[in-house]
């Protein structure tokens, strides 16, 4: 009975300590280190202020993809200007470059006061180009759209009609010159009104092939010279004057050279149109966007438009005008939803690393990709992530490694709220969490020390985040952006563990940083995104 007991008890206490281990290394292998490297030598972009800009566009309530009518009251003819939420989500960015334009913008008419025709609404029509009539701006809508955007603190790039005077050949191609009379009314009523545009942009997606039509990049360059030259006349003493945007489409690098090179210094900024996770019907899209791979080959447009920007030596500077990811306005729960924001902020640092100036998100409301809720004007979660970049991420874009997992996405700038660093952590592992390093090249850390205040600065060659036991009193911000209930599919986005959440009279929530001990890891969770402010550490390429 003794020795039965006895095997009893070492047999219990072999399961304990089989089913220890087990656990032991079953929690383990769920948690992985890895470190980041960012070099503070010199930095590898220079972006803009506004970098963070976001789209409104015309589409009326019966555009309709897939079945789905995602456009409710959306366009900018029928938007509701006297909604609090949608006036303090741009207020908060002071300012949000807003670009009006989009698909039907090279359908629209411009109604000048004391015009005798009607001015008609889109209306759908499946045998038509791009499935709708023509459409009309009136200057009373004009009126009110620029106050809103003087008041909520909005610049507006306006998107004009490329398409004015010329036919559609039986090839499918624009013929004929661009007519630019109507252009030329609307330009000059808005300067006369002193309503502030920043740049006007001719066309949308007239580029190479085209999206229903196309120009010859020979033609389009003749026809951004005139647009430039109204510009200049039209905007003759006056101390600030719009820049002239092109082409807004997708990007071809024959056609692309080819309207740089012709355009004659005459293109401020040349934007092109990023979707490149397919139509918004593909049910593989989650599985696109969590792969390291895939988001890899995102970066192929960036790089192809710098070298040609800068083999060109002209003074033209390259914008993402719209990215909505997945064409036809999008995925219901994939591309408004907390997932695409790992899609979303992945293609902020890559365009910044090939020196795009500015990133036109499609849309800021409207279709199944807006940064607001199309029905309730309540933020989704990209809104979030677009503000807090905004907020923090500063304008010289640093060279940036992870060495670990291929699940981490990592990118470092500038602080735009000091002379620090801002870092970004992306985590495509949903079941992971990683433990992450910092080494930074080139470093001058100061630290504060609360109890003696005091600053000490110390200066090395290489300075490590992870376990130096000298920077102890150093403080970082981070801020952690989850899913509510790890759902990535949800709509709502807790920050740092809470809910971010409008109120009643529909305020935007502050977005607080908690704060950690310099010398700890940064704790990037499974399917998080972290932002990390450093404002102690400095660089010779932040000072």
């Amino acid at each position: 009975m003794g020795l039965f007991f006895s095997l009893s008890v070492l047999l219990f206490l072999l399961l304990v300590l089989c089913f220890s281990s087990n656990m032991i290394h079953s929690l383990s292998v769920n948690v992985t280190e890895g470190s980041v490297s960012i070099s503070g030598t010199t930095s590898i972009g220079f972006i803009d202020e506004d970098f963070i800009c976001a789209t409104l566009d015309w589409w009326p309530p019966e555009k309709c993809d897939y079945g789905s009518c995602s456009w409710g009251n959306a366009s900018l003819l029928n938007l509701d200007l006297n909604n609090k939420i949608l006036f303090n989500a741009i207020k908060a960015f002071s300012p949000l470059k807003v670009r009006l334009g989009g698909t039907l913008q090279d359908k629209v008419m411009y109604q000048m006061i004391g015009d005798q025709e009607t001015c008609p609404n889109f209306t759908k029509n499946s045998s038509l180009m791009f499935g709708f009539t023509n459409g009309c701006l009136t200057m009373s809508r004009w009126d009110q759209l620029n106050i809103f955007f003087k008041n909520s603190g909005a610049k507006v790039v306006f998107g004009l009609n490329a398409l004015s005077g010329r036919t559609i050949g039986l090839d499918g191609t624009a013929i004929g010159s661009w007519d630019s009379s109507e252009a030329e009314a609307l330009i000059r009523y808005t300067a006369n009104k002193g309503y502030i545009i920043s740049g006007w942009e001719l066309g949308n997606e007239l580029s190479g092939t085209g999206i229903g039509t196309s120009v010859t990049a020979q033609q389009y360059a003749s026809d951004t010279i005139s647009l430039e030259n109204l510009v200049q006349k039209i905007y003759a003493g006056f101390q600030e004057k719009p820049i002239v945007l092109g082409p807004g489409g997708f990007f071809d690098a024959n056609w692309f050279n080819e309207y740089v090179t012709e355009s004659l210094g005459s293109l401020q900024a040349i934007t092109q149109h990023i979707y490149n996770l397919g139509p918004g019907v593909d049910d593989h899209l989650v599985e696109k966007i969590l792969d390291p791979s895939y988001l890899d080959g995102g970066s192929q447009p960036f790089r192809d438009l710098q070298n040609i920007l800068k083999k060109s030596r002209s003074s033209t500077v390259a914008w993402v005008g719209e990215a909505g990811g997945a064409y036809n306005s999008g995925h219901n729960l994939v591309t408004n939803a907390f997932v695409f924001g790992f899609w979303y902020l992945d293609q902020l640092g890559m365009a910044s690393m090939y020196d795009t100036k500015t990133y036109c998100r499609q849309t800021l409301i409207g279709g199944n990709y807006g940064l607001l809720n199309t029905t309730t004007f309540v933020p989704n979660p990209d809104y979030y992530s677009a503000l807090l970049w905004h907020r923090l991420m500063g304008r010289h874009v640093l060279s940036t490694s992870f060495m670990g997992t291929n699940k981490i996405r990592s990118y470092a700038h500038c602080s735009k709220t000091s002379t620090g660093i801002t870092l970004l952590l992306i985590n495509l592992d949903g079941f992971k969490t990683t433990n992450v390093g910092v080494i930074i090249g080139n470093t001058t850390t100061i630290i504060t020390s609360t109890q003696q205040n005091a600053t000490q600065k110390q200066r090395t060659k290489f300075s490590k985040m992870l376990r130096n036991p000298r920077i102890d009193e150093a403080q970082r911000d981070e801020y952690h952006l989850t899913a509510k209930d790890g759902d990535l599919h949800s709509q709502i986005v807790l920050l740092n563990g809470i809910e971010l959440l409008v109120n009643s009279s529909g305020v935007i929530p502050s977005l607080e940083p908690i704060q950690k001990n310099f010398s700890s890891p940064i704790m990037v969770a499974p399917f998080s995104i972290v932002f990390v402010h450093m404002p102690t550490i400095r660089v010779p390429a932040c000072t």
